[in-house]
């Protein structure tokens, strides 16, 4: 069978439009296509799907409101434009929702509500309560009131977050391109659309640093973040061109439109996408080429005797990242020390553990069940 065809028999779909998806060029709204995709998310609720939709534009619809023709510079700008913005909106939803006898929810977040594990789970339940009422949420980030610390910053990543979070069986992002290709075609004539990709590679990343439309945050960057985020889940994610004629019944329909992003076979434990993709890590270790392999290959725990550095400050039960030699990131967990106490034990044998601090309540730094590898 065609890993498209397995898209028919999603039930829980978390819709994704950009700004460049709801707005002409000059800044107005683009009422023809919001309208056709309004239509169609009712149309898959009619069917008892759930359609979770993570909408832009807020700061967009502000500035037209108000006038601008540029980005602002300032975030206090930024976070008044989105105020604006966000009510007029959700209005226009409401309106058109309505038409085909639906409600909706408007749920403004911020990064902080997944970065604690309980007020991710309250989050997850919220989703869930909204679901189970018929409801359509409409998600985007509460840009009235974040900051730079605790910001998402572009909504693509959002999305994979929504999608994990209520566990979905497929992520579609809408954008103003077909779908990923090979390279960027602006740029390169020669440039192939990729129907389907299994495996996301450095040189795809490489090549995928645009920041899209003046007045978004995305690009194909961030859409290649989200499917990380997705694959490692077990969530299909697809991106298609918001343009395409009935778009959306289309991709859940199998046809191949834009660019499959192929998943991992296994789902992921709620509480293992928590760790990996939910939370903000709060300092790092660096550990030896033994602990790596020990952590990549065989599943292990992560002992004191195969850190070599530590950096940040933290206490027991954060989420903390893992890092080669290289500097990068090879896995992420919930520690069992603090920092000063992993400086006094790193490179230490287990057995030494009680003598160093005076009491010894772990033999891991992290436990393989709290651990999260790349």
């Amino acid at each position: 069978m065609s890993k498209r065809k397995l898209l028919k028999g999603c039930r829980r779909v978390v819709i994704k439009v950009g700004t460049s998806t709801l707005t002409h060029s000059n800044g107005q709204l683009h009422l023809r296509r919001i309208e056709s995709l309004v239509r169609e998310i009712a149309d898959l609720h009619n069917q008892d799907m759930e359609v979770l939709l993570v909408s832009s534009g807020a700061i967009r619809v502000g500035a037209n409101r108000m006038g601008y023709k540029n980005v602002p510079k300032t975030m206090p700008e930024k976070q008044a434009l989105a105020a604006i913005g966000q009510g007029a909106l959700l209005h226009l939803y409401e309106k058109l929702f309505a038409e085909y006898g639906k409600t909706v929810a408007q749920v403004l977040i911020t990064r902080g509500d997944f970065d604690e594990r309980l007020r991710y789970l309250n989050a997850t339940n919220a989703f869930l309560s909204i679901l189970s009422m018929g409801v359509i949420p409409i998600i985007n980030e509460n840009d009235t009131v974040v900051v730079e610390e605790i910001k998402f910053g572009d909504n693509d990543t959002l999305s994979a977050l929504v999608a994990g979070i209520v566990d979905a069986d497929l992520l579609i992002l809408l954008s103003d391109v077909d779908g990923f290709y090979s390279s960027d075609p602006r740029l390169d004539h020669n440039a192939t659309l990729l129907g389907e990709i299994e495996e996301i590679t450095d040189e795809m990343e490489g090549n995928s640093h645009n920041r899209g439309s003046s007045f978004s945050s995305g690009g194909m960057y961030t859409k290649l973040k989200a499917a990380r985020i997705c694959m490692a889940a077990g969530i299909p994610m697809v991106i298609a061109n918001s343009s395409e004629e009935n778009v959306i019944r289309r991709v859940v329909d199998g046809e191949p439109l834009g660019t499959l992003f192929i998943p991992r076979t296994e789902r992921m434990h709620a509480r293992m996408k928590w760790i990996a993709f939910g939370s903000v890590t709060q300092g790092a270790v660096t550990v030896d080429p033994g602990a790596e392999q020990a952590l990549l290959k065989r599943g292990k725990s992560l002992l004191p005797s195969g850190v070599q550095q530590v950096e940040g400050e933290f206490e027991r039960g954060a989420i903390i990242a893992v890092c080669n030699q290289a500097g990068l990131e090879i896995a992420r967990g919930v520690v069992n020390y603090s920092d000063s106490e992993i400086r006094q034990i790193a490179g230490k044998k287990t057995t030494e553990i009680e003598k160093i601090l005076g009491g010894k309540d772990y033999d891991e730094i992290i436990h393989r069940n709290n651990l999260w590898v790349e």
